[in-house]
């Protein structure tokens, strides 16, 4: 039996974050403000770089919000890549700015998205991943029948003759950084929102989130058709950023190994891996790229050692050793109601 004069335990507290709001809305500005002035500020050779990290940032985001939350690994994601460069390519033919085609490219690759889910929804595990390849090659096999868009040697993308090289690379920059920085943010407020709750148990245990009741098919479906406009989104800003749009280019596998491979050292299953993982990858390629083979070797061997040894990915070690969260989207326990919970025991007759 209780005993009727001992003192109630204090309640434990969950939280978010072990910050202060307000330094994430400043330090949000402060990023915000100076990639946007980048152009401005750095030399041209440091903004050619940064939109290529944008853009690969873009692809590993939406790679990440597929295969480390819905768990559903893909190998065809550089499908709407190519997906996107050529619906932004088909709009310009028709008259529209390819700036203005963003969006309309983004919206494309979304509705082509959702009746391909029907029927890779059949399939799991391997035979899903291969079957997105097969779509990819597949897509890519339709685009080089369409005379119109350039059929096998490509076209070149109208509307920005009217722009000087140095102004092109200023708006593609912009442009990229923007859908980059809109990607990145709205999958923050997914991650943070009841759908992402859902996401987190598919993660962890995809037969106890059925079992609770959760809309496991829906879900994954509904990720399928933002990470297809992610890749979409990429796509556009890729054709815009090497005008003459070509299928080997646009449908290129190596858009789906460097996703994979940023999304796999930085962390899956966490806003930051990706971003770590980009860094990472632009620092070997700019510090390896006159190595030859050994520039691949040396990329494959990284990617070995991260998945033997640290399979959770270098943001997973940070967080594992410091405890600490940039873009916390969990909840925790917070340590200093768990110190007092603990006392209370250990006090108590």
């Amino acid at each position: 039996m209780a005993d009727p004069t001992a003192r109630p335990l204090p309640p434990l507290e969950v939280e978010r974050s072990t910050f202060s709001r307000v330094y994430t809305v400043v330090g949000t500005v402060i990023v915000f403000a100076f990639f946007t002035a980048a152009p401005w500020i750095l030399a041209a050779s440091w903004v050619s770089v940064l939109s290529n990290f944008f853009t690969l940032l873009i692809m590993a985001t939406m790679w990440n919000l597929l295969a480390g939350y819905a768990g559903m690994v893909s190998i065809g994601q550089q499908g709407f890549v190519g997906l996107g460069a050529y619906a932004t390519l088909y709009f310009a033919i028709e008259g529209m700015n390819p700036f203005v085609a963003i969006p309309f490219a983004i919206i494309t690759c979304a509705i082509l998205a959702y009746p391909i889910t029907y029927l890779l929804f059949r399939l799991r595990g391997g035979y899903f991943a291969v079957a997105t390849w097969v779509i990819a090659d597949s897509a890519m096999l339709l685009i080089l029948t369409v005379a119109l868009l350039g059929g096998g040697t490509g076209k070149y993308l109208p509307g920005l003759t009217n722009l000087s090289p140095s102004q092109l690379d200023h708006d593609t920059y912009l442009a990229t950084w923007l859908v980059a920085f809109v990607v990145l943010v709205a999958t923050y407020f997914i991650l943070r929102s009841r759908l992402g709750l859902v996401l987190s148990s598919l993660r962890d245990n995809e037969t106890a989130a059925r079992s609770s009741g959760a809309k496991v098919t829906s879900t994954r479906r509904l990720i399928y058709v933002i990470a297809a406009a992610g890749c979409g989104a990429a796509g556009s800003v890729l054709a815009i950023s090497q005008p003459f749009v070509q299928p080997g280019n646009a449908f290129s596998l190596n858009w789906a190994a460097e996703m994979l491979f940023a999304s796999m050292i930085g962390g899956m299953g966490t806003i930051e891996g990706p971003i770590i993982g980009c860094v990472i990858f632009f620092v070997l390629q700019q510090s390896l790229q006159n190595l030859g083979a050994w520039y691949l070797i040396i990329f494959g061997a990284v990617a070995v050692i991260i998945a033997i040894w640290q399979p959770r990915g270098i943001w997973g070690l940070i967080r594992d050793t410091t405890h600490f969260e940039l873009l916390p989207v969990g909840y925790r326990v917070s340590e200093r109601s768990l110190t007092s919970h603990r006392r209370a025991l250990r006090d108590s007759p």
